[in-house]
């Protein structure tokens, strides 16, 4: 029997994707792009066209394992399932020892001894968010603060608009100016891609402003290479043209903007000729691209995540939001800014994660940890240390900075690792029990997207594999292993999509499980927005979140001045501070190049690493450097290099092909265990937090490089 199935890609990605899967005989066939979404338009990423590969793979983790090798990676040659790393037992058996561990820590050390340890693994609703978060409120667990990817572009985001809105992506085909700013839209986002370039067949001008020369970068009508963590400047820069040449919307301003007077006042500490001398980009150039920006209507923004991954990140996705507020763009279909439209999402989360069982186990809030820190609380936390962890929809081994530091943690022979995966990951080389996790093909879950405004139903399609169990139904059995009898234990899925649905959010309306479950995918309810009242074709529908001001903050205004921004110590304006792990900043190190540990533009984070068919498309190992750099070291392009500062050092490969500038080098994130060192990247990456959002900063990493010996 054939049929074809609707569901909805969960993983870390704006687009979302609304998916067909074509099933036969029990088994997926086919998966393709839903034609009917306005938005995935029937193609689908190289990475998830080739799922069935990911699904139907040899090397699925399938059945429950208990460690009987010691911890790290089996030895080479031997394969991850080698017989003395792991041995095969039943689900009761893994979660009798999970549920007996964690009541003995609990009754030496205190529940707050566990820590959970996840993030975007998947963004279903329920396998992202939902029976853990009850499971470890309920436990008293520690929490975790999860920063590592977003939380600081969110929260320079918020600080000027009170919410995480922006421009939807069908929108941008009518834009006449795009900026791509740290944002590499054909290789991560390439949903909007299309609309892009239809604008551009209309005769809109694409820019693209990055420190690597991205796949975007290539395709752009105007590159501008800019020094790692500068943004916060050019956006400066560009606003001292902008006000002083009198290029802003001045009734906009007065309208829905407070603290215009104090940020005239602070853009003229940033002249373009003082910018230029922290980003890189000539002083002429930035008063080009402030006159075009401010002057071609519609214009839009796509802001990206790049952009605050450096010290002061929170404030340079700050600097940036503000210029669609003074520029009055958000006023046109086609304007303003996309960074995260998740804001409009606005489900019922405390139904979903029950915070309140928190309280009710411990009588207080338990205390917090930051997941970017992780080497930190696994090596010096202490009253009580950790003990535990159970690491779901992450990868900690792999993503998380300071490796060598979360690697000798992960080792301790005390800490209890509970793993729940897909696949043998780094981080299960450090597991006690491997637990087998469904794909989206297997279960059936709510979808969300944060680069479009559609909510999905994705359906289940097949059986699970093996004996794989979804994150709900793992963190089901592990209650009741623990004697937790909460009625919210034994809802469905069913009975659980329908709380997180059951929203006060306006525009929920009218969409709830039986109507998703018929359609697939509905776009949410903003037809009484006061942002689409009044329009005019072609899009008599669209969304315009702040076309009458409208915005989420404490004024009711964009907020150019932000008074909470005073008790971090920050300016309450916006400011630029060179990062201090950089080449203009304040901490002297003998170490010259700014490292750019960057994403592949073929995996997805560290999911999708280890399937030969994706690795195909990727070259791992190189350390992208200019010829001056290069050249000024006696390395060549192919040359064996060692990359190294004082936290760790690896061995690549020079490619020397104009990716990046002059005192900027650049290596992608791969899975430790898949190269001859057992390290990754992140050896070099630090722990330091930035400035909002307590995320990570990936981009203020100084190295230095020099000839190597090829590995032996």
């Amino acid at each position: 029997m054939k049929k074809v199935v609707h569901a909805a890609c969960p993983h870390d990605c704006p687009d979302a994707c609304g998916v067909l899967i074509t099933v036969e005989g029990g088994r997926a066939t086919r998966i393709q792009g839903d034609p009917a979404h306005p938005v995935t338009r029937g193609f689908l990423c190289a990475k998830v066209a080739k799922y069935l590969d990911r699904v139907y793979s040899p090397d699925r983790v399938l059945y429950p394992m208990r460690r009987v090798g010691p911890k790290g990676p089996a030895p080479a040659g031997s394969g991850n399932r080698a017989i003395n790393t792991w041995k095969r037992i039943g689900w009761d058996e893994a979660l009798d020892e999970i549920s007996s561990q964690f009541k003995n820590i609990i009754a030496e050390f205190g529940s707050e001894a566990i820590l959970p340890y996840s993030y975007g693994g998947t963004l279903a609703v329920l396998s992202g968010s939902s029976m853990d978060r009850r499971f470890f409120h309920r436990l008293g667990a520690s929490q975790l603060e999860r920063t590592i990817c977003s939380a600081a572009g969110e929260a320079g985001l918020k600080s000027v608009l009170g919410v995480k809105l922006g421009t939807e992506p069908e929108q941008f085909r009518h834009s006449r100016y795009i900026i791509g700013w740290a944002a590499n839209i054909h290789g991560n986002n390439v949903h909007l891609w299309p609309f892009v370039e239809e604008a551009r067949r209309n005769g809109a001008k694409l820019v693209v402003i990055d420190p690597y020369r991205t796949r975007t970068a290539q395709c752009a009508d105007w590159y501008l290479p800019i020094n790692p963590g500068t943004d916060a400047a050019l956006a400066l820069g560009m606003m001292h043209v902008i006000i002083n040449e009198s290029l802003y919307d001045a009734d906009y301003v007065a309208r829905y903007t407070l603290g215009f007077d104090q940020l005239r006042r602070k853009v003229q500490e940033y002249p373009p000729q003082r910018v230029a001398q922290w980003t890189g980009i000539a002083a002429a150039d930035i008063v080009k691209l402030a006159r075009e920006y401010a002057t071609t209507a519609p214009a839009a923004i796509r802001l990206n995540y790049g952009v605050q991954r450096s010290e002061g990140g929170g404030m340079a996705t700050r600097a940036v939001a503000m210029l669609p507020c003074i520029t009055g763009s958000w006023k046109q279909v086609g304007g303003g800014l996309q960074l995260s439209l998740s804001g409009a999402w606005g489900l019922n989360r405390d139904a979903l994660d029950r915070p309140d069982l928190m309280t009710a186990a411990l009588g207080r809030a338990a205390r917090v940890v930051n997941m970017v820190e992780l080497g930190k609380a696994l090596n010096t936390l202490d009253h009580p240390p950790v003990k535990a962890m159970f690491v779901y929809n992450s990868n900690p081994a792999a993503v998380c900075p300071n490796h060598n530091e979360v690697i000798r943690g992960l080792r301790r022979p005390d800490l209890f690792t509970v793993v729940h995966e897909q696949f043998f990951t780094d981080t299960t080389d450090y597991a006690d029990i491997l637990l087998p996790a469904t794909t989206f093909f297997e279960h059936k879950d709510l979808q969300l997207g944060y680069g479009h405004y559609f909510v999905q139903m994705s359906h289940q399609a097949i059986d699970p594999l093996g004996e794989c169990r979804s994150n709900v139904e793992v963190f089901r059995s592990l209650a009741e292993r623990m004697g937790f009898d909460d009625d919210c234990f034994h809802e469905s899925v069913d009975e659980m999509i329908d709380s997180a649905l059951a929203s006060n959010n306006p525009w929920l309306r009218g969409i709830d499980r039986p109507r998703l479950e018929r359609e697939g995918h509905v776009r949410m309810n903003f037809a009484q927005s006061p942002g689409a009242a009044g329009l005019q074709p072609p899009e008599t529908d669209a969304f315009l979140p702040f076309a009458h001001g409208n915005f989420a903050t404490p004024s009711g205004r964009a907020e150019l001045y932000n008074e909470s921004l005073k008790a971090l110590g920050l300016d309450p304006v916006v400011e630029f501070k060179p990062p201090a792990e950089s080449r203009h900043g304040s901490l002297a190190t003998p170490f010259p190049l700014e490292l750019l540990a960057r994403k592949s533009d073929n995996f997805l984070n560290s999911t999708f690493s280890n399937l030969p068919v994706v690795q195909e498309m990727e070259e791992p190992g190189l350390l992208e450097i200019s010829h001056h750099d290069a050249q000024s070291r006696g390395i060549a392009d192919g040359d064996p290099v060692r990359v190294f500062n004082h936290r760790g050092d690896i061995l690549l490969k020079a490619r020397v092909d104009g990716t990046v500038q002059p005192g900027v080098v650049c290596a992608r994130l791969y899975w430790a265990k898949l190269t001859s060192q057992g390290r990754n990247i992140n050896v070099l990456t630090s722990e330091k937090l930035t400035d909002l959002g307590n995320s990570a900063t990936f981009y203020s990493v100084l190295v230095e490089v020099e000839p190597s010996k090829p590995a032996s």
